[in-house]
């Protein structure tokens, strides 16, 4: 019996397989931008990629087709975090931030998730992801016009830089909008291979790096070192991509007709998440989240099977031992990268303000123009608030803010709070 169906299971992994490959391509774009944007090693992007969705399909027992791989939700806190206190120790916060999920996982298994949602709310994450997004507008233009994220050196002439970043802008713009089927699903990689294909028509291209790496190299690995300060910084961060997670299932759940909510459950699926998270950062990597282009390309090619997400992995973890990839995605020109966070960052943003829509909560009722309003303000304004040995500032200190302000401001009159600003007061 095992003679005669071998041949066809063996097929069947070979299709995987390929599937696999596929999903990793899908994948690709945003998966290396993170590193790429961040100073972080791609190589050890791809590893931690592949090694956390192993890691997540182990913990949900292998139930739900997701990968997961580099979060754009961090790219801020990192960029501050490796300018203020070098990698190994923002790799100490990131490691913190995943055990935040794990903590959050154990709190949804105890109370459920609708006690996660009276804490976080969308009136306190909302502003939260407006605020990651609009910290980080200075360094996508700076990179659109070819300086240093923060502004201070001149990396390609200006007229040179702006016409390579808005050539990527305008093709991930246009993959995005009118591409189909796969095309639609990498918008990312189509700006990247668009404005790397005219940097080097216009020779901003630095092959020295390619050309010395090793075809085959063990990633650059990175292991982090104790820094409280990093600590309280991060742990803020992750309370909006964790909430974030809440949906991703939910969205992943309605493409496969089957309720990951409950099987295998939202705690392991958030417990996967934050142990992949914190390997990662053990490692140097960025933290982990589940990616909606791959998702988009289950949905597209009716794979539900999440078998194959393990061949995704290990297509990733086997990519990570090519020296070569990591050097060549390093030699992206900054002007491409910089045309492409340009519109990124902005969709962050509006990820913010559409969690805010979505809520059909007044913004101008006192209690959530308070909130709203202060969480944004002191988190782009540059607020800082020292505590001890440590200064908590920007998507931290918004994150801690909207949280407190949530819980102790009190709820207003839902017949008549506001509505003398507002004119007649709408029906609840």
């Amino acid at each position: 019996m095992t003679e005669q169906t071998s041949p066809t299971d063996y097929r069947f992994r070979l299709k995987d397989s390929l599937l696999g490959a596929q999903m990793l391509f899908v994948a690709f774009g945003a998966l290396v931008l993170v590193p790429l944007l961040t100073g972080l090693n791609p190589n050890v992007a791809l590893f931690t990629a592949g090694a956390g969705t192993l890691l997540f399909q182990w913990i949900t027992g292998g139930k739900v087709p997701v990968f997961l791989a580099s979060s754009f939700a961090f790219i801020a806190p990192i960029i501050y975090g490796v300018q203020t206190w070098g990698i190994a120790s923002t790799m100490c916060g990131l490691m913190a931030a995943g055990g935040f999920y794990v903590l959050l996982s154990l709190f949804v298994r105890w109370r459920g998730t609708r006690a996660i949602a009276r804490i976080f709310p969308p009136i306190v994450t909302g502003p939260v992801i407006m605020v990651i997004g609009l910290i980080l507008a200075p360094v996508a233009v700076n990179m659109a016009l070819g300086k240093s994220g923060d502004g201070a050196i001149i990396l390609v002439d200006g007229s040179t830089a702006i016409i390579v970043s808005m050539a990527s802008l305008g093709a991930t713009l246009l993959a995005s909008l009118f591409g189909r089927g796969v095309v639609r699903l990498i918008p990312i990689l189509c700006g990247l291979a668009v404005g790397y294909l005219l940097s080097l028509f216009y020779g901003i291209v630095d092959f020295s790096r390619v050309t010395a790496a090793a075809w085959l190299a063990v990633p650059d690995f990175v292991l982090p070192e104790w820094n409280a300060a990093a600590i309280l910084f991060m742990i803020p961060v992750a309370i909006a991509p964790a909430i974030e997670h809440f949906g991703d299932v939910l969205a992943v759940s309605s493409v496969t007709g089957k309720n990951y909510l409950k099987d295998p459950g939202v705690h392991r699926t958030l417990l996967g998440d934050g142990l992949a998270t914190s390997m990662a950062s053990m490692l140097g990597g960025p933290p982990n989240t589940t990616y909606s282009e791959v998702t988009g390309a289950v949905a597209l090619t009716k794979v539900y099977n999440p078998a194959v997400m393990t061949w995704t992995a290990l297509a990733a973890i086997v990519l990570a031992f090519v020296g070569k990839v990591g050097a060549l995605l390093q030699s992206v020109p900054v002007p491409v990268m910089g045309g492409i966070m340009l519109l990124l960052f902005g969709a962050i943003m509006v990820v913010g303000l559409n969690t805010l829509v979505r809520a059909g909560q007044d913004l101008l009722e006192p209690r959530n123009l308070a909130i709203v309003s202060l969480v944004v303000v002191f988190g782009v304004g540059g607020m800082s608030i020292p505590l001890g040995s440590v200064t908590l500032s920007g998507i931290g200190l918004a994150g801690i803010l909207g949280v407190l302000l949530n819980l102790i401001l009190p709820q207003g009159d839902k017949t008549t709070g506001g509505s003398e600003a507002r004119g007649p007061a709408a029906p609840h």
